[in-house]
């Protein structure tokens, strides 16, 4: 999953960043309202974790203009400001969610994982595909309740495939929704890291495949 913190204060941005890639979220920062909009313009985010004080564009003008455009990601508002009057006023420009400064990781955390089980696929807190069980709150994934080591990137697109069971994703599609801006790499490393997920599944028992190939087309969660 991919996250666009938006946030100009390095010492709220730096620990919020580190604690999503702890759990194996793929995040982007930008600093101000206008970054985040260039951004939201060429990439697509599963959830918007966006500051209201912001130079440029401030958080509650842009979440304004995103859901004028059509834009129904998530979006987690960040405020020090305390009134009735500040959060009306944000949730009223779109944001689904009001998350008061200072707070705890943990809630971020929880606050995001609930913010992406509300998607239009109204999905379970606990992903499965038959005996093969992927938990976001513990970002562990389990098979006949044995636990698969898998890398990050390969939990990322194990769990990705199992929140878009009936969609079909290419190359570029998935470098674009699991990979950061300043570390796409070749699409060959895509199919490289989806050859070692197969693998590693067919090693814990997996005889059928999870994750099918449509030929010239791209991948897609194979059905049950």
């Amino acid at each position: 999953m991919k996250i666009l913190v938006v946030e100009d204060d390095e010492n709220i941005v730096i620990p919020i960043e580190e604690v999503l890639e702890e759990q194996n979220y793929v995040v982007e920062i930008a600093s101000n309202g206008q970054e985040a909009k260039e951004f939201l313009d060429v990439f697509n985010y599963d959830a918007i974790v966006l500051d209201v004080m912001l130079p440029k564009l401030d958080g509650v003008s842009l979440c304004r203009q995103l859901r004028a455009n059509g834009c129904k990601t998530p979006i987690l508002m960040l405020t020090a400001k305390d009134t009735l009057e500040d959060k009306v006023k944000g949730l009223d420009a779109g944001a689904d969610d009001y998350l008061l400064k200072p707070f705890e990781n943990d809630e971020l955390s929880a606050r995001i994982r609930a913010l992406l089980r509300r998607g239009e696929t109204a999905l379970p807190p606990i992903l499965s595909w038959g005996e093969l069980y992927v938990d976001p709150n513990t970002c562990q994934a389990t098979y006949q309740q044995q636990v698969l080591s898998l890398s990050p990137k390969e939990y990322r697109l194990l769990e990705f495939f199992l929140r878009n069971p009936r969609r079909m994703f290419s190359r570029s599609q998935l470098l674009d929704r699991l990979w950061s801006m300043d570390q796409i790499p070749e699409e060959a490393t895509v199919k490289a890291h989806i050859s070692s997920l197969r693998q590693k599944l067919k090693n814990a028992g997996l005889e059928s495949g999870v994750i099918e190939t449509v030929y010239g087309l791209g991948y897609r969660l194979k059905e049950l």
